[in-house]
C-alpha cells in the first residue's frame, strides 16, 4: 500500500474511533457501529489487497474492543476482519457496475461484521446473555434490529461521503 493510501485507511479509522467513542453514551449490550463506516469507506477508496484488509480490519477490531461496552467486546477482533474481507469482496465484484457500489459494500459488510460478532458473543458469554434475556433467541430478536439499521446508516454514511472523497483522493494523484 503506498504512503498515500495508508494516510487515508489511518485518518478514517480515527474518525471512526472518534465516533465510536462519542457512541459510547449510548446503553446496551450492543451498540452501532460506524467504524464499519468508515472502514468500509476506505476499502473503497483505496481498494487494498487482500492480506492488507484484514489488517485493516484487525486494526478496526482493536479499536472497537478497546471503545466498548458491549457484551463481549473481543468479538470485534473476529467481526471487523470478516466485514472487512466482505466489504472488499462485494465492492469488487460490483465495482464499475453500479453506481450504489459503495452503499451495497458497506450494508453487506456492516451485516457481515454484525451478525458474526453476534454469533461470537452467543458462543463465548452465553451464560451472561442468558442472565439479561429469558432466552438467545430473545437476544436475536433484541439485537438483530440494531445490526439491520447499523448496516443501513453506514452504507447511507459510505455512499454520501464516496463522492466527495474520491475527488479529493484524483486530485492529490494528478
Amino acid at each position: 500500500m503506498k504512503s498515500q493510501d495508508i494516510a487515508v485507511v489511518g485518518i478514517l479509522l480515527a474518525v471512526g474511533a472518534i465516533v465510536r467513542y462519542l457512541s459510547l453514551v449510548i446503553p446496551g449490550p450492543i451498540v452501532s457501529n460506524l467504524v464499519i463506516a468508515f472502514y468500509c469507506l476506505a476499502i473503497i477508496l483505496v481498494i487494498p489487497a487482500f492480506t492488507e484488509v484484514i489488517g485493516i480490519g484487525v486494526v478496526a477490531g482493536i479499536v472497537c474492543a478497546l471503545l466498548s461496552h458491549s457484551i463481549f467486546p473481543p468479538a470485534n477482533l473476529i467481526s471487523e476482519p470478516i466485514g472487512a474481507v466482505t466489504c472488499l469482496v462485494i465492492y469488487k465484484t460490483l465495482m464499475g457496475r453500479l453506481s450504489i457500489a459503495p452503499a451495497i459494500s458497506t450494508l453487506l459488510g456492516t451485516l457481515a461484521s454484525g451478525i458474526s460478532f453476534v454469533a461470537v458473543a452467543m458462543i463465548m458469554v452465553a451464560p451472561a446473555i442468558l442472565t439479561k434475556y429469558d432466552t438467545m433467541g430473545a437476544f436475536v430478536v433484541a439485537i438483530i434490529p440494531i445490526v439491520g439499521l447499523t448496516a443501513i446508516a453506514n452504507s447511507i454514511i459510505a455512499q454520501i461521503l464516496y463522492v466527495p472523497a474520491s475527488k479529493v483522493l484524483a486530485r492529490g494523484k494528478a
